[in-house]
């Protein structure tokens, strides 16, 4: 059965709130644009104003005017940080804090999901070991993604970014594992160990890993027929250690490519 990866977790409101009130955010900001970049005419838009007003109680009262030349004046400013606050209360009780309707809402979802990420996992392990890799390549599940660790001296020779001719035979194989959920998100991540590289290819373990992931995705592509839209390559150097690079054995374990393919929740 496939191990459970912990989860990313971190203290305060879930992580989809920060991205939610972002894109409220970011909506808002666009409608402004629009609005300045337009002509208004001051009645009619003193009649939506209040209609606004007194239906959604959003827009406070007091303070704002139109101009004839449809510019919004005075208390713009206000009525954009009521509207923000607006948004990021979405979801939140009166004390501020996420509600229980939405807390209850969101643990079923992690839920549904590590039970659908377990549920891909097995079938992928099952593949894997009989492609004969079940030693080489470790699949843990989560609430979002199943990842496939391989191991980078598997798959490149050391400062390289090419796959190795060794490596070639073993990525067929992950990859007819995996080519079920070729319609999943499917991200590949490339990380390196904390020694430093410098060369007149790769400046940094940050690219050296970029292009190693980047050198699995053409594989999946131009080599399996994997749809590109649903692939994405990214190099994560040795920001995200798996041990402790204090050690030689810790630092092999660090280098590493990361195929994480994303559930139906996340996909």
């Amino acid at each position: 059965m496939a191990k459970r990866r912990p989860e990313d977790t971190s203290p305060g409101s879930p992580m989809w709130m920060t991205t939610f009130s972002d894109l409220m955010n970011l909506l808002l900001c666009f409608f402004v644009l629009l609005f300045s970049m337009s002509t208004v005419d001051a009645e009619k838009f003193q009649q939506i104003a209040a209609s606004l007003s007194a239906t959604f109680s959003v827009l406070p009262g007091g303070g704002s005017t139109v101009r004839e030349e449809g510019i919004l004046v005075s208390s713009g400013a206000s009525q954009l940080n009521a509207l923000s606050a607006q948004y990021y209360n979405v979801g939140l009780n009166t004390e501020g804090d996420v509600s229980q309707e939405v807390e209850d809402a969101y643990e079923k979802v992690q839920q549904e999901g590590l039970a659908e990420s377990e549920n891909m996992a097995e079938q992928i392990e099952s593949a894997l070991e009989d492609s004969n890799l079940s030693d080489i390549v470790e699949v843990t599940a989560t609430s979002k993604y199943v990842v496939l660790n391989v191991n980078g001296a598997v798959l490149f020779d050391s400062g390289k970014a090419e796959l190795k001719a060794s490596a070639v035979s073993i990525m067929d194989r992950v990859a007819d594992s995996i080519k079920q959920y070729d319609d999943n998100l499917i991200s590949i991540e490339g990380h390196t160990d904390n020694v430093p590289i410098s060369s007149s290819k790769f400046p940094n373990n940050m690219m050296l890993s970029l292009h190693r992931a980047h050198s699995v995705f053409d594989f999946l592509v131009n080599e399996k027929g994997f749809d590109e839209s649903s692939l994405m390559s990214m190099g994560r150097g040795e920001a995200v250690p798996i041990a402790s690079n204090s050690t030689a054995e810790g630092r092999a374990q660090n280098r590493r490519v990361e195929i994480k393919i994303y559930n139906s929740f996340y996909s």
